[in-house]
């Protein structure tokens, strides 16, 4: 999934030696004709993917919304990109009711198919991933703004798929754990890694080690999710606030959000000294875009920006 990096001269400047310890640099494509310089390119090890999915809650039926431009991919994985207002924002909702939204061989292969279409679309501005089954929910690794609305159960895969994404909220209601030590395994989708790194050490070990559930708040108290809702009558309270979300990013310069994405991204898997070097690069991107130059004008025009994304 990884696009060979091109040189962008002069991006980085002189780096210590020695303190040049590029972990996991960035070899994703920003997107047409934006690159990071070869100096910055290596590997990323992309998540293992564990079957077990999220149990949906009790409720009624999902509740219709206003979508248009839909894309089938059969039933189980729907690609929706809202319109009007919400231009930009696309939602990829889960429909494997029957098997609890686990992850067939079938359903990743959809999910793989739908993220390479949705890494080159330079319209797409951010990315909602939940469920068309109450309570249910995936994730996949896009350049974009990625939003897990949790309002449902999220336990072992489930909860890892979220820590995929960028931003996470929940219902007060929902249930979110790594549950694997139960079943004598350990989570295996990513969840030893991206846990840690979103709550840090020792509480990951407690959670990890204890299989313990958290509700929505336990979630918010110790980092996991961004924002708790109190559950609604629909049962989306989550991802109606993950809408308000991605509304607030549509705005900004989709260049920008992208290489902002990436630095932060590449940035925390490297020390600081070279996370700078990073953020340098990133930030050399954005200097020779159209988007640049119309975010100036607008300002200067006081009116709002005509981003095209170049």
């Amino acid at each position: 999934m990884a696009a060979a990096v091109a040189a962008a001269p002069g991006a980085l400047g002189a780096l210590h030696a020695g303190g040049a310890r590029l972990v996991a640099a960035c070899s994703a494509r920003l997107c047409p004709g934006l690159r990071l310089p070869s100096s910055l390119a290596g590997r990323r090890v992309g998540p293992a993917i564990w079957a077990q999915g999220w149990v949906p809650a009790a409720g009624g039926p999902a509740p219709k919304r206003g979508y248009s431009s839909e894309m089938k991919t059969e039933d189980e994985l729907r690609v929706r990109h809202l319109e009007e207002e919400n231009r930009g924002i696309v939602v990829l909702g889960i429909n494997r009711a029957y098997g609890k939204n686990a992850l067939s061989k079938n359903l990743i292969k959809m999910l793989s198919k739908a993220v390479d279409a949705l890494k080159s679309d330079k319209k797409v501005r951010t990315i909602i991933i939940r469920s068309e089954v109450p309570g249910i929910f995936c994730a996949a690794n896009l350049p974009v703004p990625t939003i897990a609305a949790i309002d449902g159960l999220a336990l072992g895969g489930g909860l890892e798929l979220a820590l995929a994404c960028d931003i996470r909220v929940a219902a007060s209601s929902a249930k979110m754990g790594l549950v694997e030590t139960k079943l004598a395994i350990i989570p295996g989708g990513g969840g030893t890694q991206r846990l840690p790194r979103a709550i840090g050490m020792s509480l990951a070990k407690e959670l990890i080690f204890s299989a313990r559930v958290l509700d929505g708040q336990e979630a918010k108290a110790v980092g996991l999710i961004s924002h708790v809702l109190e559950q609604n009558q629909e049962g989306d309270a989550a991802y109606r606030k993950a809408l308000d979300l991605a509304r607030e990013f549509l705005p900004q310069g989709p260049v920008a959000m992208r290489v902002a994405k990436l630095a932060i991204n590449q940035g925390m898997e490297v020390d600081l000294v070279t996370g700078l070097a990073i953020e340098e690069a990133c930030y050399a991107q954005t200097i020779p875009t159209k988007d640049r130059l119309e975010g100036l004008l607008a300002f200067k025009e006081k009116r709002p920006p005509r981003y095209k994304g170049e």
